[in-house]
C-alpha cells in the first residue's frame, strides 16, 4: 500500500497526493459501515488498481491530529491569520476570535499583517506592542517586498496550512504570491476524466511547489464563541494565563474582582489595553448567550 494525503473530495471521489502525483480513489465500503467519512487533509493508505495506476481505493485512514468542521478538513497544523495593517484597518476583535479558533482546534497560529508597505516602523511597533507577552509569532508581509514573502514561505514550508482572514486584506494576493496561479489551480479537474468544474463548494488543499500545503478557510471569519463558558475564556489569552495564577481568587474573571493580578499587569503596561477590552467584549458576549 502507498501513503498519501487527500487533497480534494468530490462526489465520493477522493484525490490523493502520493508524492507528486494524484491518484483518484474511492473509499472502501467499510468506512461507510463504520460511519467514517474520509476528509481532505487525511493521511491515508491506498491500494492502486491493477487496471489503472491513476486509480485506487482508500484502505486505511491514519489517526487525525485534529478535525475542523467548517470547512471539513483534518490534520491542519498551522493557521495563517491574515489582516492588513491598514486599508482596511485591522479588526482586532475578529483576530482574537481567530486566535481562539486556533487553540480550540489545536493549531499553531501565525499572525500575518499584510500591506506593510503602506506604514512606517512606528506603526509596526504599535501592533507588536498589542501582542506583548502572548508568545504569538507575528510577521509583516507585502507582495511588493520579496524578503517578507520569503520569510512567510520559510514558516509554512512542509506544513499543512489553513489561511484565514476577512476580505480586502490582500489574502488572495499573498496566496498567489506564494504559489503563482494558486486560485487558478483550485479549478483544475482531472484531464483523464474530462469533467467540468463542480459548482458546489468543496474543501480542497493545494500543494506548494516549495513544500507543504495551503487551504483557504473563509468559514472561519464568521466564527462564533461556541462551547466556551465565561470562566474558560481567559485560558485563550496567553498573557492572562501568564499573570492570572497570582490572582487572589482561582475563578477570577479579571473583571471586577479585587486582588486581580491581570488588572495589575494591565496597569503596569504588561498587557495590552486593546486585548483586555476585547476580552471584556467577548466575556459579555458569552454572558449574554448564557441560558437562565
Amino acid at each position: 500500500m502507498i501513503e498519501g494525503i487527500i487533497t480534494k473530495g468530490v462526489g465520493g471521489n477522493y484525490y490523493v497526493d502520493v508524492g507528486g502525483r494524484i491518484v483518484e480513489c474511492r473509499a472502501r465500503g467499510l468506512f461507510r459501515l463504520k460511519n467514517i467519512k474520509p476528509l481532505v487533509g487525511d493521511r491515508v493508505l491506498i491500494r492502486i488498481t491493477e487496471e489503472d495506476e491513476e486509480a485506487g481505493y482508500i484502505e486505511e485512514i491514519m489517526e487525525r491530529t485534529n478535525e475542523i468542521k467548517r470547512p471539513p478538513i483534518a490534520n491542519i497544523e498551522q493557521l495563517i491569520i491574515i489582516f492588513a495593517v491598514e486599508n482596511p484597518q485591522p479588526d482586532l476583535l475578529l483576530l482574537d476570535k481567530l486566535l481562539i479558533v486556533a487553540k480550540l482546534n489545536n493549531l499553531t497560529p501565525l499572525i500575518c499583517f499584510n500591506k506593510v508597505d503602506l506604514v512606517n516602523e512606528d506603526k509596526k511597533e504599535e501592533i507588536l506592542d498589542i501582542y506583548k507577552n502572548t508568545g504569538y509569532k507575528i510577521i509583516f508581509t507585502s507582495r511588493y517586498q520579496e524578503d517578507t514573502l520569503l520569510e512567510l514561505k520559510a514558516l509554512i514550508k512542509d506544513k499543512i496550512n489553513a489561511f484565514a482572514g476577512p476580505s480586502g486584506v490582500g489574502k488572495s494576493s499573498i496566496m498567489n504570491s506564494l504559489q503563482p496561479n494558486f486560485y487558478l489551480k483550485t479549478g483544475e479537474i482531472s484531464e483523464k476524466l474530462k469533467r467540468g468544474r463542480h459548482t458546489t463548494r468543496h474543501a480542497e488543499i493545494f500543494k506548494f511547489d516549495f513544500g507543504g500545503y495551503g487551504v483557504d478557510t473563509p468559514g472561519f471569519s464568521s466564527f462564533e464563541l461556541e462551547g466556551i463558558d465565561e470562566y474558560e475564556l481567559k485560558n485563550y489569552y496567553p498573557e492572562m494565563v501568564k499573570y492570572g495564577d497570582d490572582c487572589r481568587f482561582l475563578d477570577c474573571l479579571h473583571y471586577k474582582e479585587p486582588g486581580c493580578a491581570v488588572k495589575e499587569a494591565l496597569n503596569s503596561d504588561l498587557i495590552s489595553s486593546i486585548r483586555y477590552k476585547n476580552y471584556l467584549r467577548l466575556l459579555e458576549e458569552i454572558k449574554s448567550k448564557k441560558p437562565y
